[in-house]
């Protein structure tokens, strides 16, 4: 992929009542250092604009609501507790669908893609997530291809990430995918983490097997 065709895209973040902070902040953190190089806008959506409440209490802002989002190149839907109810929730459903179908690139972290399995957008795609709850969204997508031990899984435009920290693994990968290597490394040490490259590491299968 051309490098230089990433520029000044626009990141578009979920939020719904119940999201994960680390599912949506540690990825943003990450692709928050392009957008500070001007190589890149963030951007939140929700069904309404304003405050919206995490798991953990914290609340977000939207930006946009879903009718008035811009368009976007990318896609990042997190999980948390809330992602139980929000499927049952149309306008969201909708949202994602519409989308996923124009967006360059569509991610996942933890149980948000129990949110992309519903809406039907990871059929016939290999994908993973939370292996703690991983009975969970995999009850939401019976025609998706789930990978059991994984990082992270990257199918084509769908980037799909294990619980919670993984997201950041996803989002340097995404980063070095479309920006370069050289690049996602940059990010990762101003970041301080320590990035696990290998989307195939996954001790925390093995823990809740």
């Amino acid at each position: 992929m051309d490098k230089n065709s990433s520029l000044n895209e626009t990141i578009g973040a979920v939020l719904f009542s119940g999201f994960e902070l680390l599912d949506l902040f540690g990825p943003l953190e990450a692709f928050g250092k392009l957008a500070e190089a001007g190589k890149c806008r963030i951007v939140t959506v929700a069904e309404s604009e304003g405050p919206v409440a995490s798991a953990q209490g914290p609340l977000a802002v939207a930006d946009y609501d879903f009718e008035r989002c811009p368009p976007l190149e990318m896609l990042l839907v997190p999980g948390g507790i809330g992602t139980r109810r929000e499927i049952e929730n149309q306008p969201l459903l909708e949202f994602i669908r519409s989308r996923a179908a124009k967006a360059q690139i569509v991610m996942s972290v933890c149980t948000g893609a129990g949110l992309l399995a519903r809406a039907g957008v990871l059929d016939e795609k290999r994908a993973t997530t939370n292996k703690r709850s991983f009975a969970w969204p995999v009850s939401q997508g019976p025609r998706v291809n789930w990978v059991r031990e994984a990082r992270w899984v990257e199918d084509g435009k769908f980037v799909t990430s294990s619980g919670i920290s993984a997201g950041i693994d996803m989002a340097l990968a995404v980063i070095a995918r479309r920006y370069g290597n050289e690049t996602a490394q940059e990010v990762a040490l101003a970041m301080e983490y320590e990035w696990h490259r290998d989307p195939g590491w996954d001790p925390f299968a093995k823990v809740y097997d």
